[in-house]
């Protein structure tokens, strides 16, 4: 819809006295843009998809994911004082109402990622533009598009299905089922295949641009979480087909600055520090310890600790755990020995945390640190899953390969089992520890099912058939008519 904005002023006991000044009174806004008068240039089209990827990262509070995937999970409590973010105490002890202010403010969040996509989708095409960019910034759109719906119905399950740009229809939309938005998620991928989004970029200007490897990634993802294994494991021959990445020999080197570069990082959301307005990833602050100006959230439980009951094949603990989390007596991001009373369970996150010297205290919301949202760990042991879980000829020894190449590089010993309910719980614990406190671990357990979920969650938890779903914000209960 093109929308025309007015200035105007309104009082109606005077009217006459401004007859005269109509022409001023309806002038349209020179510094503001509408539909029709912004996307009429490239430059405006990469300005509208960088727009979108902003959307999308941890530069302010309102990208609260870590609550979902951490502290509804057993990984990890909320932490911080009792009366900071309250609601997302009462989510890790599914204590939820519709009025919960965590569920309004991510709800708002994704949807306001989708609805920037949905412009660049609608509009772009009208730009006079060289057509390769042109399709591959439509690609970069649907992949972002699908990358929040990803989380919608994962944490709400049945979602209003919004595909046009704000104004262009009715506001008021009726949910959707799963099926339905699973079905929209591949729609976008698939077709975010068919532009010309390229599976590597040569300028560094680029990085964390949505690539091919991104796309057969979030693809694979989204068959994993439906048990369709056959095409999760094609989405994954195709990534791997790329030649593009391999584990990175060391894991810690995977939660610094510049980590978006590894061969193991697949889709990463980038940050910057320093920048007015700012750009810089808040976790830095959310998770630190209080003695850094931090907040302490996201703490990590004994529970996670005690999942690293492995040594290495050298006798030591699982390089993972160190590298991970804050633990007493062991060095802490700033070299100096972690304690356990900075934090209400005895532990820290450090995967965010930056050391003073490169954050210093007055700055600390303003991190660089990205956030990888998809790495090559990650998809390896979805490829064990899916080989598992498929249990054709083979398949128990390619799982067995694929969850032993994460081990390795742990320096655990490898899994010998081809049974495949023991290869089920290694590969479930092995994605726990490789991927900790990098907000899968609820997600993981929902898509595991009852016997899984409600043995790791607690008495708090009650399972739901089909599974656990967060009501709807009342936020969209009270503003979309066809949800009343």
């Amino acid at each position: 819809m093109k929308r025309k904005i007015y200035r105007y002023l309104l009082l109606a006991a005077f009217t006459s006295l401004f007859v005269a000044c109509n022409n001023f009174l309806t002038e349209e806004l020179r510094t503001d843009y509408n539909s029709s008068t912004f996307y009429t240039s490239e430059a405006n089209a990469l300005r509208a998809i960088d727009g979108v990827y902003n959307a999308i990262t941890f530069t302010s509070a309102n990208n609260l994911i870590w609550v979902f995937g951490d502290v509804a999970s057993d990984d990890a409590e909320k932490g911080g004082n009792p009366g900071d973010l309250a609601d997302a105490d009462l989510i890790h002890q599914f204590n939820v109402a519709s009025d919960n202010g965590v569920l309004a403010v991510f709800w708002q969040f994704c949807y306001e990622g989708i609805n920037r996509a949905n412009s660049v989708i609608a509009y772009t095409p009208q730009i006079s533009m060289d057509d390769n960019l042109k399709q591959r910034i439509i690609g970069e759109a649907k992949f972002l598009r699908a990358y929040n719906y990803f989380y919608l119905v994962t944490i709400w399950g049945q979602v209003p299905l919004r595909l046009d740009p704000p104004g262009a229809t009715n506001i008021d939309v009726p949910l959707s089922d799963v099926a339905s938005i699973y079905t929209a998620i591949e729609s976008d991928l698939q077709d975010a295949l068919q532009t010309s989004v390229p599976a590597k970029y040569t300028n560094p200007a680029d990085a964390g641009r949505v690539t091919k490897g991104a796309i057969y990634g979030l693809l694979a993802k989204l068959y994993l979480y439906q048990g369709a294994w056959d095409k999760c494991l094609t989405a994954i021959n195709n990534l791997e087909a790329l030649q593009l990445y391999s584990l990175e020999p060391n894991y810690a080197d995977l939660f610094k600055s510049g980590a978006e570069n590894s061969r193991e990082a697949i889709f990463s959301i980038l940050h910057l520090s320093g920048q007015n307005p700012g750009m810089g990833n808040i976790l830095n602050v959310y998770f630190s310890p209080y003695e850094e100006g931090g907040y302490y959230m996201n703490c990590p439980t004994q529970s996670f600790v005690n999942a690293f009951d492995e040594t290495t094949t050298t006798g030591e603990v699982d390089p993972r755990l160190d590298a991970s989390i804050g633990r007493d007596g062991h060095p802490w991001v700033n070299g100096d020995i972690f304690s356990s009373s900075w934090s209400p369970t005895g532990y820290l996150i450090k995967k965010y945390d930056q050391p003073l010297a490169e954050v210093p205290i007055g700055t600390k919301a303003d991190g660089s640190y990205p956030y990888i949202y998809l790495r090559y760990a990650d998809i390896l042991l979805m490829k064990a899953e899916a080989f598992n879980e498929r249990n054709q000829a083979g398949d128990f020894e390619n799982a067995k390969t694929a969850i032993n190449a994460v081990r390795n590089r742990a320096g655990l010993e490898p899994v010998t089992s081809t049974n495949q309910l023991l290869l089920r719980t290694a590969i479930q614990k092995e994605r726990r520890r490789e991927l900790g406190f990098e907000f899968h671990r609820f997600f993981d357990l929902m898509r595991w099912g009852k016997d899984v979920a409600t043995a790791a969650l607690g008495s708090n938890f009650t399972w739901q058939e089909p599974r656990y779903y967060f009501p709807i914000p009342l936020i969209e209960k009270d503003a979309n008519k066809a949800l009343q």
